[in-house]
């Protein structure tokens, strides 16, 4: 659902120009907590707002707790569950129930979704997002965006930009450099806005490199409306904003929650001069076409049957639920073999499906993973439970160790539930280790080394170490946050009445200092500089060959597929071209599954540094057991670009390009390799201290290379081996140093005149 046309530019201007600058200025800062000022005078309706990236929260009006008592409603997976998913059209189902939710309880804006990159394990609010990749966050928020739109909902995606943790989220200062931000941070955004419209986003609380995301006039109007036309309307993070008139200034449509004191600074900043007033007009005007938009699709009486969401919220779960190992196909487990299980942790029980603050949903309904498995079960299996440590934090009990090791020693599979409780992640505050609490890994620990048939369910918002006891258990279910369906998801997992199809949409590292990131997390000084550029998560671990414990896209099945006859529509062709990639995929196993299909390309030979492999192209598709299914994906000329802060644009580089189609980054089945005509010219401009190597094969500077060459008794088509050092030597040196090497023939005016005739 577009922006409404019918609102021109006109139509809106003729309703600013009747506005006061009081009036515009209280326009901008909001009415209260969670809604925009309405001026009957105007006829500009208010706006209500609420949280949801995983479900609408909605808070009371009678409560003054802005983080607790609210409504209930549907709580689905959270954003690192949805992302496992990889399956747009289930996104799109999903959060088209929420925006139905949203009509429901007049709610006009969505805050969600959040696609911040995973930089770091360690981020609190990990669960909040979708990946370490740009392309797969990009597209899954696009498609969450269309859902929540389609009903006449604004969704609002965030936190615009760089924000990558929670430790001095409101004062320090994310520095990056320009490639790294266009790759990899500002990435998933642009996919966001040119394929689904978004009407709002929300800025970030932190500065970036020094200037703060709200005033970031390059930000919010250079890139985001010059270069990628975005339409909708800027939203502050909550309380972000320091200064309201340079914010405005920016590009900032409304600042939330309401701020008296800033619609006075703006007011004064306008008679003071030090802010235009045509530019305070400027931002007005896509809020004003926003309030009313939204207000011409309000849905009076939406009926909802809460219990529909419910049943999609478990199918939810069970597509984010990730397999992670399965030795000796343990899983799913058979119930004719089976006389007692022993279930161990109190996740089983008491399931912790989402994570803490803002993004906290009242979930109306929840399903626990215990009352499933003895529903599946029935009276003739016995089912030996133990709670063993608390809901939250670090606490057990020690006298319940021997009785966990008793019930796992009497049972023939033991399933103990583990992962991270509330405290260890959250918003406002990031993880102090990557690792498990020690109660939790105690319990997996011990019980694992009495019985071989242990298998773990982890639950936890994004990538925990898990190298200590992964070799002793034979499989390792994770279950992430996957909200009020996820107990029910993963006893229908366990004991095959689903096939698992999630993929990790981050990489798991052994430990976590071989994160890129992990030296310089979280900064000091209030700075936190992103020295590993590109390089993140799989972009790093790939390109290093270093082991990981599971690489991004991994996950398994109770099925195999089979990848072949990889076709590609060219094997040479130009950047204006489509290239089309297509592959077979077949069920080999015994059962009906999904497989995702990742397409990965690699840059054989590049004039900047590159990962090794980049995602570009994925699609999930369902099989019956035998069945076949053609897959076509396509790669446009984004899909072979890097971003030239020299040039200032995409830059489509020349040459030859490997296509890799894979079931993950490490686990690829078929390639191909294809040839790029690129109408780029990279416009190479020397200056005097340009290695004499990069003249060797311009006109000017070949015929001048040579004969500086025969100053060291050599020439460039000299192939003798004594020939290799001194042209080794004389090719590294700059161009300045022919001076010195020309025996008084050649002067440094000679030197610059040379230079301007070769940038000719």
């Amino acid at each position: 659902m577009k922006l409404d046309k019918t609102l021109t530019d006109k139509d809106l201007g003729q309703i600013i120009a009747q506005m006061t600058l009081e009036d515009k200025a209280k326009f901008v800062s909001g009415k209260d907590v969670w809604s925009t000022q309405a001026f009957e005078k105007y006829n500009i309706p208010a706006m209500y707002v609420a949280d949801g990236p995983h479900g609408l929260r909605k808070v009371r009006k009678t409560t003054s707790n802005q983080l607790g008592n609210t409504i209930p409603a549907t709580c689905f997976p959270t954003a690192s569950a949805l992302g496992s998913t990889w399956n747009v059209e289930l996104i799109e189902e999903i959060s088209a129930a929420i925006g139905k939710e949203c009509q429901a309880n007049n709610i006009q804006i969505l805050l969600g979704p959040g696609l911040n990159i995973k930089r770091t394990p360690l981020n609190g609010r990990n669960f909040e997002y979708y990946s370490e990749d740009p392309y797969l966050s990009g597209k899954i928020a696009a498609a969450f965006v269309r859902g929540v739109q389609s009903q006449g909902v604004a969704a609002c995606i965030k936190h615009f930009t760089a924000n990558n943790q929670e430790h001095e989220r409101m004062m320090n200062s994310s520095n990056v450099d320009e490639r790294t931000l266009r790759e990899i941070y500002m990435r998933g955004f642009e996919i966001a806005i040119e394929e689904a419209d978004p009407w709002t986003m929300m800025c970030a609380y932190n500065k970036v490199n020094g200037i703060w995301a709200n005033e970031h006039e390059w930000l919010l109007t250079k890139v985001l409306r010059d270069e990628w036309g975005y339409e909708g309307i800027v939203i502050s993070d909550w309380a972000a904003v320091n200064k309201a008139d340079r914010a405005v200034h920016a590009g900032l449509n409304l600042e939330m929650p309401a701020n008296k004191f800033s619609s006075d600074k703006i007011v004064q900043a306008v008679k003071n001069g030090t802010l235009d007033e045509q530019r305070l007009d400027t931002v007005v005007k896509p809020l004003l076409r926003i309030a009313l938009k939204t207000n011409n699709l309000k849905q009076v009486n939406t009926e909802l049957d809460l219990n529909i969401h419910h049943t999609l919220a478990i199918r939810a779960a069970e597509e984010s639920i990730v397999l992670l190992k399965n030795e000796n196909d343990i899983l799913p487990l058979d119930l004719g073999k089976l006389k007692s299980v022993a279930v161990l942790g109190r996740f089983a029980e008491t399931p912790r499906y989402q994570g803490s603050g803002s993004s906290n949903v009242n979930a109306y309904k929840e399903e626990n993973a215990l009352a499933q498995i003895r529903n599946i079960l029935g009276n003739h299996i016995e089912i030996n439970y133990l709670p063993f440590y608390e809901s939250r934090g670090d606490k057990y009990a020690e006298a319940d160790l021997p009785k966990a090791i008793d019930i796992a020693k009497k049972s023939d599979v033991a399933l103990v539930f583990i992962g991270l409780p509330d405290d260890f992640e959250a918003e406002g505050l990031d993880r102090l280790h990557a690792d498990l609490p020690e109660s939790h890994k105690a319990l997996i620990r011990e019980v694992a080394t009495v019985q071989p048939n242990t298998i773990a369910v982890l639950s936890n918002g994004a990538a925990v170490e898990v190298e200590e006891w992964e070799r002793d258990v034979p499989a390792i279910l994770e279950s992430w946050l996957s909200g009020q369906g996820s107990g029910a998801a993963v006893a229908n997992i366990l004991f095959g009445k689903t096939n698992p199809s999630g993929k990790i949409s981050e990489s798991f590292p052994l430990r976590l200092q071989h994160n890129p990131s992990h030296l310089y997390f979280p900064g000091s000084n209030r700075n936190v500089d992103y020295r590993e550029g590109i390089f993140v998560g799989y972009r790093y671990y790939d390109t290093k060959s270093m082991e990981v414990m599971f690489p991004f896209g991994h996950g398994l099945s109770y099925t195999d597929f089979e990848y072949s006859d990889l076709v590609v529509s060219s094997k040479e062709f130009s950047d204006t071209d489509t290239l089309k990639v297509s592959c077979t995929i077949k069920n080999i196993g015994k059962r009906a599954g999904a497989e995702v299909v990742q397409l990965y390309v690699h840059d054989k030979v590049s004039e900047l540094p590159r990962p090794i492999k980049e995602l570009q192209a994925f699609t999930k598709i369902h099989l019956e057991s035998g069945a076949s299914a053609h897959v076509q994906l396509e790669l446009n000329r984004r899909s072979f670009t890097y971003f030239d802060t020299a040039l200032g644009e995409w830059f489509a580089e020349s040459g030859d390009f490997d296509i890799l189609v894979g079931s993950s980054s490490r686990d690829i089945r078929l390639r191909e390799t294809v040839t790029l005509h690129s109408k780029q010219k990279r416009v190479r401009i020397f200056d005097k201290f340009s290695p004499l190597r990069d003249l060797q094969d311009h006109p000017i500077g070949r015929p001048f290379v040579e004969k500086m060459l025969q100053n060291f008794g050599t020439s460039l088509d000299a192939d003798k081996p004594e020939d290799y050092e001194a042209k080794a030597i004389f090719l590294s040196l700059p161009l300045i140093k022919s001076v010195n090497f020309s025996q008084g023939t050649f002067s440094e005016d000679m030197l610059e005149d040379f230079i301007r005739k070769i940038n000719a």
